[in-house]
């Protein structure tokens, strides 16, 4: 994908600067025995929160278990310390440079990337583990499939944000080709949608040991922004709902990432994995599977960047597929047949989702734009995308809008649709309103925010981490909390919008959906 630089560090969000200096000495935080492991956390007086970097919830996804399902970790002795961020998974592209990391052992650099990679973060209030078990938000990074890790995102927020009310866990997973490369082979000798597998092994890990830190297994919320929201949402769909145990009661999406979304052993996915057997030099091998398996994680990893960065401005080739086991029908039939896991959910877009996406020095025509973003159209499919976008603005305005509403906007609401009378719908209009921006109002720590402003923060943020704790935002965690009642998306397609006045003032209120726009998600 051209134009990955300037796109991955707004997507990904900018990497925080985690200040610890002020921590309890190492010995007086809790040690935390998972059976497996015993991990001991750092403390930070600043925030009030004990956090745990770095926790192994599954086996290195190396050697012959490259392209398999994720397995238990291996026990290991003595207390691990858990004061440092874990390895990010390889990336596809060139992201910012590994963030400092500022701990009362001193000042350390996120580890370089690594296949060895299946880690997570886990932070609870206070200085010891909470006597009452506490709601658990699970964050899961976005990043196309393809980049992010738990360094991008500071835990203690979502603590500060809760009132201290939640436990909360970020996890990493298999990205690029690494976790979502498909084909024939794939399925046949390893698994498909690895990352999706290590995102799922992960919450399943939540569900064991979870109240170990203090958190409640049984109200779990998983929470992602456009990937992780694109993740989210194939948690939700994934064994046609009937997923066992229920791994989460609540879902939070924000920006909701689905294109395209073909089977494991269609000519596109089919062609990228020949594509990767013919850029590691295993063309010849009798057993291509195997020799992508023995090839060097370096010789893997610049296939895996140089496929991915090739194809059209905003998109990225390794994303999930139907596999036909844990996703076993596309999103959008999936959806339509209300198959789903969780009980309620909470749905977020931006007011303008594509413009970033799409490339501002070469608008096309929707006749040639439409099709390269989605390559099966029929030419009448074409030209009803055409006839609807054709007098709503520049080639630009046109351009941005299809991939901001069939990327984003409309998998939406056709997720809204499937939590029938349970589901609540915002929008986040503060200008600009690009793509990702609503990521730093989240995760505000060592960000500068261009509308600082502490009652439009809390009223976005806490919204959000009131469904956590109630699945519902209008059980606020801070009755001073500005954001009036919170309608049901099924009470006359209520949203509720956040934005700021000419004067610089919060502004939130409640605003139904543009009936054009809903039109052209049909």
């Amino acid at each position: 994908m051209r134009g990955l630089n300037i796109i991955l560090p707004i997507l990904a969000s900018i990497p925080n600067v985690f200040c610890l200096s002020k921590s309890r000495s190492v010995n007086d935080v809790p040690i935390v025995d998972l059976g497996y492991a015993q991990y001991q956390g750092v403390f930070d007086v600043n925030t009030n929160t004990t956090s745990y970097f770095g926790v192994r919830y599954a086996a290195p996804p190396v050697g012959e278990l490259r392209w398999q399902a994720p397995q238990a970790p291996a026990n290991v002795t003595g207390v691990q310390q858990a004061d440092t961020e874990p390895s990010p998974c390889f990336s596809s592209g060139e992201i910012a440079p590994p963030d400092t990391v500022s701990t009362s052992h001193g000042k350390r650099q996120t580890p370089a990337e690594s296949e060895d990679c299946l880690f997570l973060n886990v932070y609870f209030p206070g200085d010891s583990i909470p006597g009452t078990l506490l709601p658990t938000v699970v964050w899961i990074h976005g990043g196309a499939y393809n980049f992010g890790s738990t360094s991008m995102f500071t835990g203690s927020d979502l603590i500060r944000e809760s009132e201290d009310g939640v436990v909360a866990v970020i996890i990493q997973y298999r990205l690029g080709f690494f976790g979502f490369l498909a084909g024939n082979e794939v399925k046949e000798n390893g698994v498909l949608n690895a990352g999706l597998l290590d995102q799922n092994f992960a919450l399943r890990w939540v569900n064991q040991h979870i109240s170990k830190f203090g958190g409640d297994p049984t109200k779990v919320t998983i929470w992602g922004e456009s990937a992780g929201a694109g993740s989210v949402l194939q948690h939700v769909i994934a064994e046609d709902g009937q997923t066992s145990p229920q791994l989460f009661r609540g879902a939070i999406t924000s920006s909701t990432y689905l294109p395209s979304q073909y089977l494991f052993n269609d000519t596109i996915p089919q062609s990228l994995y020949d594509q990767v057997v013919e850029q590691t030099n295993c063309t010849s091998a009798s057993d291509t599977l195997t020799c992508l398996r023995g090839v060097d994680a370096s010789v893997l990893q610049a296939a895996n960047t140089k496929i991915n960065t090739a194809g059209l401005f905003g998109t990225f080739a390794s994303v999930p597929v139907v596999d036909g086991t844990f996703i076993r029908q596309r999103a959008t039939e999936a959806l339509r047949q209300g198959k789903v896991n969780g009980e309620v959910l909470l749905a977020v877009t931006n007011a303008d989702e594509g413009s970033l996406l799409v490339n501002q020095s070469d608008p096309l025509n929707a006749t040639f734009y439409a099709p390269q973003l989605f390559p099966k159209l029929s030419s009448n499919e074409t030209s009803a995308i055409e006839a609807a976008y054709a007098n709503l603005g520049s080639l630009i305005t046109q351009d941005s809008l299809i991939m901001g509403e069939s990327i984003f906007v409309c998998p939406t609401h056709f997720l809204l649709n499937a939590f029938q009378n349970r589901s609540f719908k915002g929008e986040f209009a503060l200008p600009p309103a690009v793509h990702g921006l609503d990521i730093d109002y989240y995760f505000p720590t060592g960000k500068a925010l261009s509308f600082n402003n502490t009652a439009f923060l809390n009223a976005f943020s806490q919204s959000f981490l009131s469904f956590v704790i109630s699945l519902d935002p209008n059980v606020k965690v801070d009755p001073a909390n500005i954001t009036p009642q919170w309608s049901l998306y099924s009470d006359g397609n209520t949203e509720m919008k956040f934005n700021k006045t000419a004067d610089n003032e919060p502004n939130v209120t409640a605003i139904t959906t543009d009936d054009n726009l809903l039109e052209r998600c049909r």
